[in-house]
């Protein structure tokens, strides 16, 4: 006997599953109209989808970052899908909210460690992101996780969010207080901006700086130089790499006259930044 299924029955299975109207009429019907076995057929259609799409490229979406109450800690979530038109939906962006939302409640360890963490009473996060296949019709995956953490007395989190949700930064400084936001939000924003490959010479990777360093002589090396010089020219121009290339040392983007460390200065002698996260879609 064929099952009559209300637009009602419909408009709920809608509004708890975030599915389409047509993919919730046929779950309920293949389920008989019972809600809780459309649900789970919703859910199994997700992960068919997602193990369809699994080799899509998932380079569009939503990056997020969350501090804190007290901006003692924050994280950065990059929910990935295929297409910016459903990256920049705002279900999505609320999905990708959602989930950030769960990372800075506890600060897991690992993205691997954050799928596995609750997302509500019925699933954990890595199963609602696969259930959200079927609702987008895209492959959707999260991509990155980044934390910063710092101890009470002894730091803040500042977050930016770049470019609609393109980007996002977090930025920690050693002392707390309002006074020191603005500057904290400022230099989150250079770092979105100027992209540094860390805060300052020491952080560098040591392969960077190797590869660098090779470049440099061969540039040196096809000029004529010679061979004897080639290490210290190229430990020359090391300098201005590290001065474009390491947060604290780069031109401050708002002020040409200071640097970033000179610029945190000006807010107060003792300001500086103890470390950042970025992360961009791409």
């Amino acid at each position: 006997m064929d099952v009559k299924i209300s637009a009602k029955d419909v408009k709920e299975l809608r509004d708890i599953s975030g599915a389409g109207m047509m993919d919730c009429k046929k779950a309920l019907t293949e389920a008989g109209g019972n809600i809780e076995e459309a649900i789970a057929i919703l859910r199994k259609k997700g992960q068919k989808l997602s193990a369809k799409r699994a080799d899509r490229d998932a380079k569009e979406g939503a990056v997020i970052a969350l501090t804190s109450d007290n901006r003692n800690n924050g994280i950065i979530i990059r929910l990935s899908c295929e297409t910016d038109f459903v990256g920049k939906g705002d279900a999505f962006i609320a999905l990708a909210t959602s989930i950030g939302e769960v990372a800075l409640k506890n600060l897991p360890e690992s993205l691997e460690a954050l799928l596995a963490l609750p997302y509500d009473a019925e699933m954990n996060v890595g199963d609602k992101v696969t259930e959200q296949v079927g609702v987008f019709g895209e492959k959707v995956e999260v991509k990155a996780y980044e934390k910063v953490v710092t101890t009470a007395g002894e730091g803040q989190v500042l977050p930016y969010i770049h470019m609609g949700n393109r980007a996002a930064v977090l930025v920690a400084l050693n002392l707390e207080g309002p006074d020191y936001v603005e500057p904290g939000k400022n230099v989150a924003m250079q770092v979105a901006a100027m992209k540094p490959l860390g805060l300052n010479k020491d952080s560098i990777d040591p392969a960077v700086i190797e590869k660098e360093m090779e470049i440099n002589m061969d540039q040196a090396r096809q000029l004529g130089k010679p061979e004897a010089m080639l290490e210290r020219i190229a430990s020359g121009k090391m300098n201005k790499f590290f001065k474009e290339n390491t947060l604290m040392a780069q031109i401050y983007v708002k002020d040409g006259s200071m640097t970033v460390e000179s610029y945190l200065q000006s807010a107060h002698k003792d300001l500086t930044v103890t470390e950042f996260k970025h992360v961009a879609l791409g």
